[in-house]
């Protein structure tokens, strides 16, 4: 049953905790992001997937084992599972795209097409936004658009189409993530962590059978390839535990759209560790990221 969220009011204690959270998320994320796709330049992109999401099980299980005193629901099984199939088949588009592209541009794009199921979503079940917030979501999104206009990869007919199929690997990756949110938003309402252990199996399994049944491709994988995938699925995992602990007291709407400026961090690694060049209209959309944040705050 939909139940009304009001956004938290200005530097509530129950505003700053949420907005802590969905922005770990969004950092953590980024960075999960960033080392996937470093890993993906050197190995299949299903492969990463298949070793991240063991890594992310893993991390799910221990998480549980520590934080979770109860035992698991058909709802929680049911939601999370649906969660980790769309996030899975996002984290395969997603990885192909960075593979093959510039991280600068895809992930921003990646994360304009997620934001907006989660504020879709969020409104038909209940969330009240007021002009403030409204304010804040069309910043946000055109954060993440700012952040994504590059000015690599446009010169030749072939780099546009290369780039041209990035982008749409972006978009594709976006809505899996954007369903990813909000299936597991859908979950009940409690501290337990369980829906991210059944989102992990769901995802696991897909992927595995992907690569062994359909693909018949080994899923080995060694070296830096194979450690930087790990690391990938640690820090996927850690995201969507802050995410799924913000998403339960706060607005999805707002804590999804938030959860989604995971990009700003993708970027600065991209631009810090290899060099990619960073326009000054992608600075302004960092700054509007910033700035919707403070109109949340003042909802």
């Amino acid at each position: 049953m939909a139940r009304p969220r009001a956004t938290p009011g200005l530097f509530s204690k129950e505003f700053l905790v949420n907005l802590f959270l969905a922005l770990a998320s969004a950092m953590v994320l980024g960075a999960g992001d960033f080392v996937g796709g470093l890993a993906a330049k050197k190995a299949r992109a299903v492969v990463v997937v298949v070793w991240s999401n063991a890594a992310g099980l893993a991390t799910a299980l221990a998480l549980v084992g520590l934080l979770s005193r109860s035992g698991s629901s058909w709802h929680e099984v049911f939601w999370g599972s649906l969660a980790g199939l769309c996030g899975s088949a996002g984290a395969v588009l997603l990885y192909r795209a960075l593979a093959g592209g510039v991280m600068s541009l895809v992930a921003p794009t990646t994360a304009a097409a997620a934001a907006a199921l989660p504020v879709v979503a969020g409104v038909l079940t209940g969330d009240r936004l007021s002009g403030v917030a409204v304010l804040g979501v069309v910043c946000a999104l055109a954060a993440v658009l700012l952040v994504s206009l590059s000015g690599d990869g446009a010169g030749e007919p072939d780099d546009r189409r290369k780039m041209l199929r990035s982008l749409g690997l972006a978009l594709l990756a976006g809505a899996g993530f954007g369903a990813f949110f909000v299936f597991l938003a859908r979950t009940p309402s409690d501290t337990s962590l369980w829906p991210l252990v059944w989102a992990r199996c769901a995802s696991l399994t897909a992927i595995l059978l992907l690569v062994v049944l359909v693909r018949r491709t080994s899923p080995r994988l060694s070296g830096r390839p194979a450690r930087l995938a790990l690391l990938s699925g640690v820090l996927d995992m850690g995201s969507s535990a802050l995410f799924l602990v913000a998403v339960r007291d706060g607005s999805l709407a707002v804590i999804g759209l938030l959860a989604s400026l995971y990009p700003i961090s993708t970027v600065l690694l991209a631009r810090v560790l290899l060099k990619e060049r960073i326009r000054a209209i992608q600075h302004l959309g960092v700054v509007l990221a910033v700035g919707s944040v403070v109109l949340f705050a003042w909802n």
